[in-house]
C-alpha cells in the first residue's frame, strides 16, 4: 500500500447535506489518517473482527457482503467514493459484515476513539455522520424490498437507479451516463438472481431502449422510464437537511 494525496468525496457529500464551516471541513482532513492505496480484491473488513477502524472510501468500489455456509454469498451494498465503511460494526465492536475492495481502491483508516472526540466537538459534523448512516440504513431496507417484493427487472432497474443517484452527488456521474465495474456474477450476488438471469435482464432494458451496459459503462438512456418501471421514489437518498 502506497500514500496518496486526499481526495474530496466524503467531504462533497456530507456537505450535499449540511454547509460545513472551515473549521469541520479540516477536521474531516484531520479525522482521516493518511489514505492509502489498495488493489483489487483486498479484504478491508472481515465477519467477525473485532477492534478494526472504519473507512473512508476516496476512490473505488467496495462491496459489504455475508458469505453463508453453502458457499454463496449476499451482497449487501456497493460503497463508492465518498461512503465510510465499517462505522456501524466499530461502534458495535464486532463486525456483522465483511467488506472488499472490488477496484483499487484508496482509503483512510477512522479511528473510533477520534470519530467520538470529535463529533463531540462538532455536533453539526456529528449530523452529518448520523445522516449519512441513516442514509445507508435507508438504502438496505430498498434492498430487502428489491429481494423480497421486485421482479427480477424491476430489483435491477432499481439498483442502477439509485447507482446512478448515488454517483452524481459525489460528481462521478453525469448526464446518466458512469463508468461501472459490476460484472453480471456481482449484480446476481446483489440482486438474488443467477448471472444467466442478469444477462437476460440486461438484454431486455437494453432492448426496451432503458440502458446500456457496455465495456464497464452503464448509459441511461430514459431516466423516466427506468424510474417507473422500477418504481423508484429516491426520497431515501435525499440530501438535503
Amino acid at each position: 500500500m502506497s500514500v496518496v494525496q486526499r481526495d474530496i468525496p466524503f467531504a462533497r457529500k456530507l456537505s450535499a447535506f449540511l454547509p460545513l464551516s472551515a473549521q469541520e471541513l479540516q477536521c474531516l482532513r484531520q479525522l482521516q489518517s493518511e489514505p492509502v492505496a489498495i488493489r483489487r480484491g483486498a479484504q478491508l473488513i472481515d465477519e467477525g473482527q473485532t477492534g478494526h477502524k472504519a473507512f473512508v472510501l476516496h476512490s473505488g468500489w467496495a462491496c459489504s457482503y455475508k458469505d453463508l455456509p453453502n458457499g454463496n454469498r449476499q451482497i449487501i451494498s456497493f460503497p463508492v467514493a465518498g461512503d465510510c465503511l465499517g462505522l456501524r460494526s466499530m461502534l458495535l465492536r464486532t463486525a456483522d459484515h465483511s467488506v472488499l475492495a472490488l477496484t483499487n481502491a484508496v482509503v483512510s483508516g477512522v479511528d473510533g476513539a477520534s470519530l467520538l472526540e470529535n463529533v463531540m466537538r462538532y455536533p453539526r459534523l456529528g449530523a452529518a455522520f448520523f445522516w449519512a448512516a441513516s442514509r445507508d440504513e435507508s438504502m438496505v431496507v430498498e434492498h430487502l424490498v428489491n429481494l423480497g417484493r421486485r421482479s427480477a427487472v424491476e430489483r435491477t432497474a432499481h439498483l442502477f437507479m439509485e447507482l446512478v443517484e448515488r454517483l452524481s452527488l459525489v460528481g462521478l456521474a453525469k448526464g446518466g451516463e458512469f463508468k461501472c465495474p459490476l460484472s453480471q456474477f456481482v449484480l446476481a450476488d446483489a440482486l438474488g438472481l443467477t448471472a444467466i438471469h442478469v444477462n437476460r435482464v440486461l438484454r431486455q432494458l437494453r432492448e426496451q431502449m432503458l440502458l446500456t451496459v457496455r465495456n464497464g459503462t452503464v448509459t441511461i438512456h430514459d431516466l423516466d422510464g427506468l424510474r417507473r418501471l422500477a418504481g423508484y421514489k429516491g426520497g431515501y437518498l435525499n440530501s438535503q437537511f
